[in-house]
């Protein structure tokens, strides 16, 4: 028996912030502590079978295969996905895919091997996700053929739709943000090509869909600053047009530029659990079909917390101010004292204004209030801060660990509650218990 994530609040909800964070916390201790088992209890033994034909050997970008395929399994289970969904996380390129060579099981022989470890469905999605072509499905033929403002317009438009057919209205086949999804992601979804042998690949539009979020996953978890010197993404759209093939890895740490075309991602996603909604809803009206396992419909899709339950679209503009603005506070002025630290302040909070949507700003803001003794104001910016990095499941700031974040974190927030703050450097290294 799986255990099952919190269902985040709907975008619009204003629930209690200390009581929606016990319930992420919960979610995620398992994962904190190390205990697999209480998670899923086949997990320990997939995960050793992933460190058994050497996924721990290999190098991705941010460190091991097996750790980042570990941390993608991770950040879908708190997103509430199914276990054929979560599960194809943990194996989505044991085949080799699209964007990498790591074919860890052959996909000619291994398919059997796979299927008896993890089940038909998910074996099933994890193929799926290694054989089709997913930059070319995913950014050229659907992310790239929307514009920032159109997804913006289509997001609310959407919403209007989906309320009224839920309330017993009318659905109208023929409005522009239906019209457009159609025609980008078509109810009977599309064929693609295989990328080894070129025969024609069908995916389901709910296919693509997971396929989607499964990347907004996967690009959260890996993606940083040396991959912005790699395709010289300097101006954040992540088109992958640059070719700066002598970047010396790592790099300086920097947080990436990534998140403008993930909340895209998010958007893109909303849109299509939309039409899908209005779509089973209209042919049930008719008379037809409850569930269409052809198209997939008995998997289900979950929207993601982050973005505010994928509502939201980041500026790719704002998105580079915000990081530069949160860099600058944390190494510019990162050493404290004097007038630095009101230079740090006031540089975070602009950062947070221009994205609020990832929690480390929100972090180290809060330990510059402790310093400071403004332990409401601390208490406040941890406490966001957290909420935020367990949503995502990864780490925007990928200099220290998720884990390590959510660590720090706790440890802000017990010592703004406690009203306490150490004022030596002994004290600061001697943190570190939370209750």
């Amino acid at each position: 028996m799986t255990s099952r994530s919190p269902t985040p609040p709907p975008a619009t909800a204003k629930p209690n912030a200390a009581a929606y964070l016990d319930t992420l916390l919960s979610a995620a201790r398992p994962f904190i502590r190390g205990e697999l088992e209480a998670v899923d209890k086949n997990l320990p033994s997939l995960v050793a079978v992933l460190r058994s034909v050497g996924a721990g050997e290999c190098w991705h970008k941010h460190g091991s295969f097996l750790d980042h395929l570990v941390d993608i399994y991770r950040i879908l289970k708190l997103w509430n996905s199914p276990d054929s969904v979560s599960i194809c996380g943990l194996f989505h390129s044991a085949y080799s895919n699209s964007y990498v060579n790591l074919a860890i099981f052959d996909p000619s022989t291994g398919r059997d091997t796979v299927r008896g470890h993890v089940g038909d469905a998910a074996e099933r999605l994890i193929h799926l996700f290694c054989i089709v072509p997913r930059h070319a499905l995913i950014h050229d033929e659907v992310l790239f053929r929307y514009s920032d403002s159109e997804l913006v317009e289509h997001l609310r438009d959407s919403q209007i739709s989906l309320q009224s057919i839920r309330s017993g209205g009318r659905s109208d086949r023929e409005e522009a943000w239906r019209k457009k999804i159609r025609s980008v992601v078509p109810e009977e979804g599309v064929v693609v090509k295989h990328i080894k042998t070129g025969e024609g690949v069908r995916v389901s539009r709910r296919v693509i869909a997971v396929f989607v979020m499964m990347t907004m996953a996967d690009f959260s978890d890996q993606l940083f600053g040396f991959q912005d010197l790699l395709f010289e993404n300097g101006d954040g759209r992540l088109e992958f047009t640059g070719n700066n093939f002598s970047a010396l890895w790592p790099g300086d740490g920097k947080p990436g530029l990534w998140m403008n075309s993930i909340s895209r991602m998010g958007a893109v996603y909303s849109l299509i659990i939309r039409e899908e909604a209005i779509f089973i809803e209209e042919r049930r009206r008719a008379g037809g079909a409850e569930v269409d396992e052809d198209r997939d419909e008995g998997t289900e899709l979950v929207v993601p917390p982050v973005f505010e339950g994928c509502t939201r679209v980041l500026g790719a503009a704002e998105q580079v101010e915000a990081r530069d603005l949160y860099w600058e506070a944390v190494t510019a002025c990162g050493g404290g004292g004097g007038g630095l630290e009101m230079r740090a302040e006031e540089l975070l909070l602009r950062s947070i204004e221009k994205n609020p949507f990832v929690g480390e700003p929100h972090v180290v803001l809060g330990q510059l209030y402790l310093g400071q003794g403004r332990f409401e104001e601390a208490e406040r910016k941890a406490e966001r801060g957290v909420t935020l990095i367990l949503e995502w499941g990864s780490p925007w700031d990928k200099r220290m660990s998720w884990e390590g974040w959510v660590a720090w974190g706790r440890v802000l927030l017990m010592k703004a509650k406690e009203r306490s703050w150490p004022h030596t450097s002994w004290g600061i290294v001697n943190l570190g218990l939370v209750r």
